[in-house]
């Protein structure tokens, strides 16, 4: 790893051992692109892959008379001078003008990699990252624009963002700040994006690239489930298991666009960021403003590879505190047994049926405070409901606590129901436009996060719950989209600010929670999946999936959220059958063996089911607690895609690869057809794997497979739907 200056052709080369970055000073003074993909070998320099030259209908810098921007891969462009792409950033100047020319003005490399200010961003050591921050200016907008970048040492990874400053007195506003731009000198390429909506989020969906855009984007104040933060851009020919490939995060959760732009010479421009939509941000003499993080990886080995990257910096490098690299702990949650039905007598009897089965952690959802007896009440009054919980919170939390489990409850700090003292009290405090309605969404308003005495109001109340009882466990949820985004407390110049000053605010509370009660697992939620981004791992290190428990759906989602985002992120349950979203009845060992390559619990009341069930219950918990540190940390390869076929697979490897656990299931039975063979991967091919007794070396189970004619015998291609299969296999 190392970040290299060459003087004399003002270019710089960031490496390590698996991929290279080089950039460099322009003719015209701006930051150009050179050359991302596979280590090379350094030189002092690379100019002839910029062009100096014209064709026609380009515009040229008038000094040289031969460079176009147009032409060059740009690092970060504006639109108005000799680059008609999507621009990175745009600058309004007082007297109307949006032209800006930022030229390099110097630049620092150190070791390790600084925080961002009020947002979440990966993190590093000296020993882990190098940093290089370009500092350029305009002049004439008396502005300074810094881009950092950041190289891992152990990652083919490269994090990006800017910064503007205001040097001069007059007031200046940002009408557009993005993240990245990252120019590619072709465009063979295909663009994956993760769609979907509430219940079947991060689906994957693929496109071809050409001349023109295609993009993703969210605009509801959320990152959303409709679109998701992360895309791909990857080879035709690129699979899972090889080919080019280069993934974007974006470490944010509120509005985002991610976009490529092929132009008409077959080149490719990829930009992510703050959606520029509704945004303007003022910046008065003196004051700054920071884009959030975005994180580029590019893999040689196909898809899972990429993955894997992905996995490991942010369960290294985005997770903090007490639950990084931690397995986590087997939960039951009350909403599908109880939803807000529900007093401590039989919370606690579905409590002791869970500790009976070996339960480590009850979560008390919805319901607990105010006047919450349904969706139309009592939200934004932190205060327990003393007709459901006589002790309060310390009252069933010692009780618990005394069967031998944890405890845990559910929150939603963004939000107020109309009918609640909260919002009778202060309802200047919620998103509103003088004069017009507010919309609903479960009958509950957005509560100004931009505003802090809001943040500050709520916090103290959260911080009395939480502080007043043994609290081991928060699910933070958020189940609306904004609207009619406007703040009383903001004037009309200001109201391009809102968006993301809410977003500052809803991280500011977490920051503040955080720090008043480090060891507490905070998982997030937003309607299951609204909010599942890389900017909520900084704070949550895992979230709820999916709203959508049944388990046939879980896998596509699942799978889909794989591609992303690590196991031990991804909150996955058990839950009561028929399921509440499909009807769909799915035995219970196929809900536990897609739940239990996430964080597992269970969502149901114990006392209801069989005998039977219960012992497998107990068996699963077992398993779980064997094996979950793999489940959650391991090495993931997707195996079969749920979306290719009836069947789906995937396998986790430990470090060592002495220990995998592979996953099989069937959507759709198949009737007089060959059993065929599960080819697995990442076993180290000299080693011999123990699976139902017999002996295997690693090639043959990942060049020939695992042969499924036993598993016929369970139904996989017998006429039985839904049946599944988890296997372990040691290694000698």
């Amino acid at each position: 790893m190392n970040i290299i200056w060459h003087n004399q052709s003002k270019q710089f080369h960031l490496y390590n051992e698996k991929i290279s970055y080089i950039i460099g000073v322009n003719p015209v003074g701006g930051i150009g692109g050179i050359y991302f993909g596979r280590r090379i070998h350094d030189k002092e320099d690379m100019s002839y892959v910029v062009n100096r030259f014209s064709l026609p209908n380009v515009a040229v810098d008038p000094d040289t008379e031969s460079y176009s921007m147009e032409l060059n891969l740009q690092e970060y462009p504006a639109f108005g001078t000799t680059d008609f792409g999507t621009q990175a950033y745009e600058i309004e100047l007082q007297n109307g003008s949006r032209v800006s020319s930022f030229v390099y003005r110097d630049h620092k490399i150190f070791s390790g990699k600084p925080s961002l200010a009020g947002l979440p961003a990966t993190y590093a050591n000296e020993q882990e990252a190098m940093t290089l921050e370009i500092v350029l200016e305009d002049e004439i907008a008396k502005m300074t624009l810094t881009l950092s970048y950041t190289i891992f040492a152990d990652y083919p990874v490269i994090t990006r963002h800017a910064v503007f400053h205001n040097e001069g007195v007059s007031r200046t506003k940002l009408i557009r700040a993005l993240s990245a731009c990252l120019d590619l000198p072709d465009q063979d390429y295909e663009w994956m994006q993760f769609s979907g909506a509430w219940a079947r989020e991060r689906i994957p969906e693929t496109k071809k690239i050409s001349a023109g855009s295609v993009s993703v984007e969210s605009k509801r104040g959320t990152s959303s489930a409709n679109q998701n933060p992360f895309v791909i851009v990857k080879r035709p020919h690129t699979d899972d298991f090889a080919g080019e490939a280069i993934g974007l995060s974006l470490v944010y959760s509120g509005n985002f666009i991610a976009k490529a732009e092929g132009d008409c010479f077959g080149r490719l421009r990829l930009l992510m960021g703050i959606h520029p939509d509704r945004f303007t941000w003022i910046l008065n003499g003196g004051e700054s403003f920071e884009t959030p993080e975005a994180v580029i990886a590019m893999t040689s080995e196909g898809l899972n590879d990429l993955s894997q990257t992905f996995h490991e910096l942010y369960n290294n490098h985005l997770v903090r505190g007490k639950w990084k690299n931690e397995p986590r702990p087997i939960l039951i949650n009350n909403w599908e047994a109880t939803y807000m039905d529900f007093n401590e007598e039989r919370i606690l009897s579905i409590a002791k049926r869970a500790k009976e089965a070996g339960v480590e952690l009850f979560v008390l959802d919805d319901g607990w405070f105010g006047e919450r007896n349904d969706d139309y009440a009592g939200l934004g009054d932190w205060i327990e409901n003393p007709q459901k919980l006589p002790q309060g919170m310390a009252g069933l939390a010692r009780k618990l606590n005394a069967l031998g489990m944890k405890f845990g409850f559910w929150i939603e700090p963004e939000m107020v129901n109309p009918d609640s003292n909260l919002y009778r009290r202060h309802p200047e405090w919620v998103l509103s436009v003088p004069g017009r309605k507010s919309s609903l969404g479960r009958h509950q308003l957005v509560l100004d996060f931009s505003r802090e005495e809001v943040v500050d109001h709520i916090y103290g109340m959260l911080k009395k719950v939480i502080g007043g009882a043994p609290i081991s466990y928060i699910k933070w949820d958020m189940n609306r989209s904004l609207t009619e985004v406007f703040s009383l407390a903001m004037d009309a110049s200001e109201q391009g600010m809102v968006y993301h000053k809410h977003i500052l605010g809803v991280y500011s509370l977490y920051e503040r929670l955080i720090r008043d009660f480090p060891d507490i697992l905070f998982e997030s939620c937003s309607s299951g999946g609204n909010r599942y981004d890389a900017g909520m791992l900084y704070y949550a290190p895992q979230a709820w999936c999916s709203d959508n428990t049944d388990a046939i759906d879980r896998i596509r989602i699942q799978y889909g959220t794989s591609y992303g985002y690590p196991l031990s992120s991804i909150g996955a349950h058990v839950s009561a059958v028929p399921n509440l979203q499909t009807g769909r009845t799915v035995p219970i060992e196929t809900r536990a063996n897609v739940a239990c390559f996430g964080t597992f619990g269970y969502e149901l009341d114990l006392n209801k089911i069989t005998e039977e069930e219960f012992e497998q219950v107990k068996e699963q918990i077992r398993f779980m607690k064997e094996y979950r540190g793999l489940l959650q940390f391991g090495t993931f390869y997707r195996l079969k895609s749920p979306f290719e076929g009836d069947q789906a697979a995937w396998i986790v490897v430990s470090k060592d690869k002495k220990i995998a656990i592979f996953g099989l299931y069937c959507l759709r039975s198949n009737v007089n057809a060959l059993p065929g063979f599960l080819k697995l991967a990442g076993l180290d091919p000299d080693m011999a794997y123990v699976l139902d007794d017999a002996e295997y070396y690693g090639d043959e189970l990942m060049n020939i497979g695992v042969t499924l004619t036993k598993l016929c015998q369970s139904g996989l291609t017998t006429g039985k739907d839904f049946v599944s299969y988890v296997k372990v296999l040691e290694a000698r």
